[in-house]
């Protein structure tokens, strides 16, 4: 494997990232086109460059020569509940490795650089959502340590 280096996204990064940004709504709605709208609706509502201009919001590349093979974003909040007490929290929002550097260890990668920003700001839990049908990013963020503490049953009515 080429040499590949973590670092914080910039504006510059922008025409790589939508690709990339698209590219993991394809797959999305590719694997579950019941749930999922297609990468060009998404297109239309949903930027990346947000992510750049807010100062509560991550965003890192992975990068080999010049090319970027791999983002993750994330964002800072305070979970808030009736029944929990508050925690500052990190949200993993998007993770995208491209398919050839896919086992190679970019998400991981990607996923403790994200990490180690969030304890840096102090922030004190992370949280990922990540749908059933995803086996590998499952494995992947058990792996890193994350573990269920919620569930989320769906059940079609009718037909």
């Amino acid at each position: 494997m080429q040499r590949l280096s973590i670092r914080a996204a910039n504006q510059n990064d922008l025409e790589q990232l939508n690709e990339l940004m698209y590219l993991l709504h394809d797959e999305h709605h590719q694997q579950s086109p019941e749930f999922f709208k297609t990468a060009d609706d998404i297109e239309q509502e949903k930027s990346i460059a947000r992510y750049l201009d807010n100062p509560e919001c991550l965003v890192f590349v992975a990068v080999q020569e010049a090319n970027i093979v791999g983002f993750i974003t994330g964002h800072f909040c305070e979970l808030v509940s009736t029944v929990s007490k508050p925690v500052q929290m990190g949200s993993i929002d998007e993770l995208y490795v491209v398919q050839s550097q896919r086992q190679n260890g970019v998400a991981r990668a990607l996923c403790q650089t994200i990490e180690k920003r969030f304890e840096e700001y102090g922030v004190r839990e992370m949280f990922v959502e990540v749908w059933d049908f995803n086996r590998p990013a499952n494995r992947l963020y058990q792996e890193l340590g994350f573990v269920n503490h919620i569930n989320w049953l769906r059940k079609p009515l009718g037909r």
